[in-house]
C-alpha cells in the first residue's frame, strides 16, 4: 500500500509548534491507513537561532528564518501558522497564492476584514484550509453532536459555554502579544471565547445576535522580556517598566442562535482556581448533554424518554464505540488528552486534502467565529444586542 508522503512547513515553533509538529509524528501511528504521511520539512522562526532549536526540537528536516522563501518552494504541499495573530492574514494569503493547503491556528484573523480577505484567497486558490478549533475533536463532543444529529435530544433549547482560565490574574504576569490589540485583535474574546462559539457553532449552529459585558481588569503588566510567549503563566515580576494592556479580560454574553435558541457565554483569564475549564450544556425538547474539558474522557447525557425510574444524566465514557475511537485507545477510559485532539485534527485535515473535500472548521468557519467576536466586542462598548455581520 501506498501512501502520500506530503511535506509540511510550519510557521512557527513555540508551543503551538510543538503540539502540532507531535500531531504529525503521531497521526499514521494512530490512524493507519493514513490518508497521507505529514513529513516535517522545513520550520520557520523568527531568527535563524530559534528555528534552528525548533528543528532540533520539533524533529524538522530544515530550519528557516523567511517564511515566503519557505512558502514559494515547490516542495512544500502543506503550510501550517503556529504564529502570533498579526501575521496569519500576511502568512495565510500568500500560502493560498502558492497553491499551498493551509491549517491555521485560531482565531483565524484579528479582524473581520483580515478574516474575509484569508476566506476569499483561499476560495480563489482552490486549496484545502482549516482553522485549528481542535476542541470540537475532543470525541465525547464529536458524540454530543452525534446524539444531537440523531434527535436524541429533540430541538435544541439552550446552550451555555463557558472557558474559564486563570494564567493572566496574576497583574504581575508578562505582556505577551496576547495583551496587545495590535497583535492579537482582541484578548479573551479572540483567545478563548472563538472556542466556545465554534462549539456553538458546531453543536448548535450559527448565532445571530449577543448582548455583551466585556471587562479589562489588569489595566497595565511588565515589559515581557525575551521573546517567548509563557501564557502570563511564569516571569512574575512586580518591579520594572510596565506597559498598557488594551484588550479585553473578560466577557460575559447573552446569545440568540438563528434557529431561535438562547443561550450564553463566558470567558475569562482571570478565574482563579480555573485551569483549562471548558463547559457546555444544552437543553433540548427530549433531553439534555453536558460536558467539561477538564474530564475530557466523559459525556453527560439525560434522555427524557428513559423510564422514570432511571431519569437522570448519565456518564458515558467515551472509546471505540464512538467518533474517531477507532484509532484512539481501545478501552473507554483510558485518556483523551490534548494531545489526541491535535492528532485528530491533523488526520481530519489531511483526510479532507486526500478527498479535497473541505473540512470544518474551515476558513468560512473562521470568518463565522469572528463576526461573533466582532459582535461581542462592540456589544461590549454600546451595552447594546448586536447583531452578527454577514
Amino acid at each position: 500500500m501506498m501512501t502520500k508522503v506530503m511535506n509540511v512547513a510550519m510557521i512557527g515553533g513555540g508551543f503551538m509548534g510543538k503540539a502540532h509538529a507531535m500531531a504529525y509524528a503521531a497521526m499514521p501511528m494512530f490512524f493507519w491507513p493514513a490518508p497521507a504521511i505529514p513529513h516535517r520539512k522545513v520550520v520557520v522562526d523568527v531568527t535563524d537561532s530559534a528555528a534552528e532549536t525548533a528543528r532540533l526540537r520539533f524533529g524538522f528536516d530544515e530550519a528557516s528564518s523567511d517564511w515566503r522563501a519557505v512558502i514559494a518552494r515547490p516542495d512544500i504541499d502543506v503550510v501550517d501558522i503556529c504564529t502570533p495573530n498579526n501575521v496569519h492574514a500576511e502568512i495565510a494569503i500568500a500560502a493560498a497564492k502558492a497553491g499551498k493547503h493551509i491549517i491555521c491556528e485560531k482565531p483565524l484573523a484579528r479582524t473581520v476584514e483580515e478574516a474575509r480577505a484569508m476566506a476569499e484567497a483561499v476560495k480563489q486558490a482552490g486549496v484545502i484550509h482549516m482553522v485549528a478549533f481542535n476542541y470540537r475533536r475532543t470525541p465525547a463532543v464529536a458524540l454530543a453532536k452525534k446524539y444531537i444529529d440523531e434527535g436524541r435530544i429533540g430541538r435544541i433549547l439552550n446552550f451555555r459555554g463557558t472557558y474559564l482560565q486563570d494564567w493572566s490574574a496574576d497583574e504581575n504576569g508578562p505582556l505577551s502579544w496576547r495583551f496587545q490589540k495590535k497583535i492579537a485583535g482582541s484578548g479573551t474574546v479572540g483567545d478563548i471565547g472563538t472556542h466556545v462559539v465554534d462549539l456553538a457553532h458546531y453543536l448548535v449552529g450559527p448565532i445571530e445576535s449577543v448582548n455583551a459585558m466585556t471587562r479589562t481588569y489588569v489595566k497595565t503588566r511588565p515589559i515581557q522580556q525575551g521573546g517567548v510567549d509563557k501564557l502570563g503563566a511564569s516571569e512574575k515580576s512586580s518591579g520594572g517598566e510596565r506597559a498598557e494592556v488594551d484588550v479585553d479580560d473578560e466577557v460575559v454574553s447573552m446569545l440568540k442562535f438563528e434557529s431561535g435558541a438562547i443561550g450564553s457565554l463566558e470567558a475569562t483569564r482571570n478565574a482563579w482556581g480555573r485551569n483549562n475549564f471548558i463547559t457546555l450544556e444544552i437543553h433540548g425538547t427530549k433531553g439534555s448533554i453536558a460536558f467539561n474539558y477538564e474530564r475530557r474522557d466523559e459525556l453527560q447525557v439525560m434522555f427524557a424518554d428513559d423510564p422514570a425510574d432511571a431519569r437522570g444524566f448519565r456518564t458515558v465514557y467515551t472509546g471505540p464505540a464512538h467518533p474517531y475511537g477507532q484509532g484512539l485507545w481501545p478501552i473507554p477510559g483510558l485518556g483523551i488528552g490534548y494531545s489526541e485532539t491535535k492528532i485528530v485534527e491533523c488526520h481530519d485535515f489531511f483526510s479532507a486534502i486526500a478527498t479535497g473535500k473541505q473540512p470544518s472548521p474551515n476558513f468560512n468557519d473562521g470568518l463565522s467565529c469572528e463576526l461573533v467576536a466582532d459582535a461581542l466586542l462592540r456589544s461590549g462598548e454600546t451595552g447594546l444586542w448586536e447583531a452578527v455581520g454577514k
